[in-house]
């Protein structure tokens, strides 16, 4: 097995520039937080179906065992009569897994995203109870398991545009900085008029034609987004091209492409992660405004943008709307927190700062 990738990657991490930056993000402690915070809340999201689901993690009835999360069971499997899926809320089948000497494991948060609660005792939505600790929506489901859903499908919505935007901008900007002359001149204007497209209006006319999924919005989104990375990284490919080592390199022979991606682009690519944090916050909110204009994801997913416009349209709920400005401003300012510490531990004015240790008089 080659692992010479490995080596290189953790000599790079070793490296004492590398070192410091990593020093000075730790000493920013609203960012260092803000990172674990992060971290924290998004692991919450990965294991939403263990914390909010409609089924319960384990079954025993009659001395087995039965996993509802990840298999789907019969009403006759625990003593029904009708072939149909097993509805684990109705009463009947509750007293005959009970009287099977059994039991149910429910989850934290006995609600599925999508799941409605027919047993609301007043019309919905419902302000938070003991058994809706965020109260339901207009259609009686629960808020907090669709806050949970949401935040995950959107962060992981707005890290697949962040890196695809990263890697499709670092190369286009990589290539008309390094090459210079005409690709350089014929890629920028390309990318003025590219850049100069209505990108809601193009959603629009495409939401007409066909129905907007995930992975639709994420390619047509990542059509208008790469174009943010590309004068960053060409801007540092120009002014690393002409400097010595490189040229020193270039005259030993190194091929183009071999001296591109060992010593040009590694040197771009400070600069732009940096900005990936931000590029990260712009996905989110970019998600959330088309799915509460209601050119995003179709009608019943979880999103954030979906429960900002429940909070526009009850206002006489307002625990709804509180709800989505809490959920946006938290997920925001933590990103936003993470984006300046990534700065400042790559802003170089600090990274070759010497260490300020006090020392004795002399």
């Amino acid at each position: 097995m080659n692992t010479s990738w490995l080596h290189r990657l953790q000599a790079g991490w070793r490296a004492p520039l590398n070192q410091r930056r990593w020093q000075i993000f730790k000493a920013n402690r609203r960012a260092w937080w803000s990172l674990w915070l992060f971290l924290g809340l998004f692991g919450i999201t990965l294991m939403a179906e263990l914390i909010a689901h409609e089924r319960p993690l384990v079954v025993r009835y009659e001395g087995q065992l039965y996993w509802p999360l990840w298999q789907q069971y019969d009403e006759t499997t625990f003593g029904g009569d009708l072939p149909f899926p097993a509805d684990y809320r109705d009463p009947f089948l509750q007293e005959n897994i009970a009287a099977g000497d059994g039991w149910m494991l429910w989850p934290l948060i006995p609600f599925h995203h999508a799941t409605i609660n027919y047993q609301l005792t007043q019309p919905a939505p419902t302000p938070p109870s003991r058994e809706n600790w965020l109260g339901t929506d207009d259609q009686g489901r629960d808020v907090l398991a669709r806050v949970i859903y949401s935040l995950r499908l959107s962060i992981l919505f707005a890290l697949l545009l962040t890196l695809g935007s990263s890697v499709i901008g670092v190369l286009i900007g990589a290539m008309q900085g390094y090459y210079g002359g005409r690709l350089d001149l014929w890629g920028q204007r390309l990318i003025e008029i590219w850049s100069g497209l209505p990108t809601l209006f193009v959603l629009i006319i495409l939401a007409s034609l066909i129905t907007p999924g995930f992975w639709w919005l994420l390619g047509i989104l990542l059509l208008f987004s790469w174009p943010a990375l590309v004068d960053l990284v060409r801007a540092e490919c120009l002014k690393a091209r002409n400097l010595e080592y490189v040229r020193a390199a270039r005259a030993l022979g190194l091929s183009n492409t071999r001296l591109l991606l060992r010593h040009v682009l590694p040197n771009a690519l400070v600069a732009t992660l940096t900005f990936l944090p931000f590029l990260f916050t712009g996905a989110v909110t970019t998600l959330t405004a088309l799915d509460f204009l209601g050119f995003g994801l179709p009608p019943g997913t979880p999103s954030l943008g979906e429960l900002v416009a429940q909070g526009k349209n009850n206002l006489q709920a307002p625990w709804l709307g509180i709800t989505a400005f809490m959920t946006l401003a938290i997920l925001l300012t933590l990103l936003v927190f993470i984006g300046e510490g990534v700065r400042d531990a790559f802003d170089p004015r600090k990274a070759f700062t010497p260490s300020t240790e006090k020392t004795p008089p002399p």
